[in-house]
């Protein structure tokens, strides 16, 4: 059975959907004012996971991550720009999504937009009203966190806690120094179309916690199975979102909380305050969007994962392990043979494949699972070599390799890659980056192979040496010299 660490209540629990086997799942997305920084795909990349393992599992999942397009960011942007809100909002929107299409993960099945939530927004203010949970002063609307009792449940903060050195400015409307933002009257300048809302309060927009919350409600009802985001979001952001919608129904409002660890840069965490944003753009113009999805996936999503050269060159050398290992699998099939089922190999795959289950089961334990596949990998190289002869048994055995590596790949969203041309595009991307040129090395592996028939070993040595050097590995085989860059 699926167990899932539930950030409500801080423990592992096992997974039952309240109407099994629908799941509901609903994730943070992003505020869409610049291009988003790899930081911002760690959720995107292990929820999507999340999604295929739940599916692979049997459940039916409908799955939605939303945009925030009504922000004071994307206000300032736009006045910057001399733009409209809107233009800016979209303009990003779609920006996200062709990066969140080169790392060729799954559609959602909603991506709902704040703007076009805005009657969901204001019905779900006037019941908290109803409710004696929320009160207006002047065109604002606030919640009061005196009349919700849990509050604090989630991140485990107390109120008493939380009122400590807390003062209310003399201007400010609030009854209390914690109760938040529902609604917020227009300023002067926001009277335009995307910055500002008629409703019965006056003209405004809403704060940003109601927006998820009423989001939610409009597309999945007062409850959902799994609420996901980053670490970062569990206090205030998902704490008040609890609040408001509990506050709503009377009930509890999520049953799986699950939260993303930060992706650190240089030991810091990635952020535009700290000047240390690399955008998705930026890296996907220098890496495969591969890189990238095994970074996040090979680190399991509660622990904090390094943004690096080091742990760039890490991904690298992973990847390239397991493609290497599809590439030769894929050069020992032969079509024209009959398959047969290697049946001892089929009970070691099988196993294997239990034991990869079993981890992901285990709170989404990504890196004992790829540590399976790896062992798999060993065996699978032990036995045959780049170049050997095959025949209707190795080729059987070799597709089973390959559907079992790629049944895995399949929940990921990795290893879908052509494997001989992948690894050859990483070759060009790393010479580019030592400042090799490819026809050197040709040139090198072809003078030492004639040095070799020549029977020249002394001359074969050196120009060896030179491409170690260069960090080229050379491997003999009957069919030729194959050479890749050591990783």
């Amino acid at each position: 059975m699926l167990k899932i660490y539930n950030s409500l209540g801080k423990k592992t629990e096992d997974f039952k959907p309240l109407k099994a086997p629908h799941v509901t799942m609903y994730v943070c997305g992003p505020t869409v004012y610049s291009y988003l920084h790899v930081g911002n795909f760690r959720g995107p990349v292990f929820f999507n996971f999340v999604r295929n393992w739940l599916e692979h599992s049997g459940y039916q999942v409908k799955y939605a991550l939303n945009f925030t397009d009504v922000d004071d960011k994307i206000i300032n942007r736009a006045t910057e720009e001399k733009k409209t809100p809107q233009e800016i909002s979209e303009f990003y929107i779609q920006e996200y999504k062709k990066d969140f299409s080169r790392l060729e993960l799954k559609p959602h099945d909603y991506n709902p937009k704040v703007s076009d939530h805005m009657n969901d927004i204001i019905q779900m203010i006037e019941k908290l009203i109803e409710n004696k949970k929320a009160y207006v002063v002047d065109a604002d609307v606030n919640y009061s966190i005196d009349n919700f009792n849990t509050y604090g449940k989630l991140s485990g903060r107390k109120v008493e806690d939380l009122k400590v050195g807390v003062r209310i400015e003399a201007n400010d409307k609030k009854r209390s120094p914690l109760d938040f933002a529902l609604w917020k009257a227009a300023k002067a300048h926001e009277g335009s179309a995307g910055s500002a809302w008629k409703s019965p309060w006056g003209h405004g927009r809403p704060g940003w916690h109601i927006e998820c919350s009423a989001m939610v409600k409009s597309l999945f009802g007062d409850q959902i199975d799994i609420h996901g985001g980053g670490l970062d979001l569990i206090f205030p952001h998902h704490e008040n979102e609890i609040a408001q919608s509990e506050g709503c129904s009377g009930h509890d409002y999520v049953k799986t909380w699950m939260h993303v660890n930060m992706l650190n840069f240089g030991g810091s965490k990635m952020s535009k305050s700290l000047g240390n944003v690399v955008t998705m753009r930026d890296f996907l113009k220098n890496h495969h969007a591969e890189i990238y999805k095994w970074m996040i996936l090979s680190v399991h999503y509660r622990s904090l994962a390094e943004f690096s050269d080091a742990a760039i060159d890490l991904a690298i050398a992973g990847l390239s392990r397991v493609y290497s290992a599809l590439a030769l699998a894929d050069s020992l099939v032969l079509t024209s043979e009959t398959f047969v089922v290697d049946n001892a190999y089929k009970i070691e795959l099988d196993q294997a494949w239990a034991k990869i289950t079993e981890h992901i089961n285990d709170d989404f334990s990504t890196p004992q699972a790829v540590a399976v596949v790896f062992e798999q990998i060993r065996k699978f190289n032990s036995q045959f070599k780049r170049g050997m002869k095959s025949n209707a048994a190795v080729s059987s055995k070799a597709q089973m390799f390959l559907q079992f590596v790629g049944q895995l790949g399949q929940v990921l969203s990795l290893f879908n890659q052509p494997a001989e041309k992948f690894l050859k595009e990483l070759d060009l991307k790393l010479l580019e980056k030592m400042n090799v040129k490819s026809q050197d090395i040709e040139v090198l592996v072809a003078e030492r192979s004639k040095a070799r028939d020549n029977k020249d070993y002394a001359k074969s040595d050196e120009i060896r040496k030179k491409l170690t050097d260069l960090k080229i590995a050379v491997s003999d085989t009957p069919s030729g010299s194959y050479w890749e860059v050591s990783k």
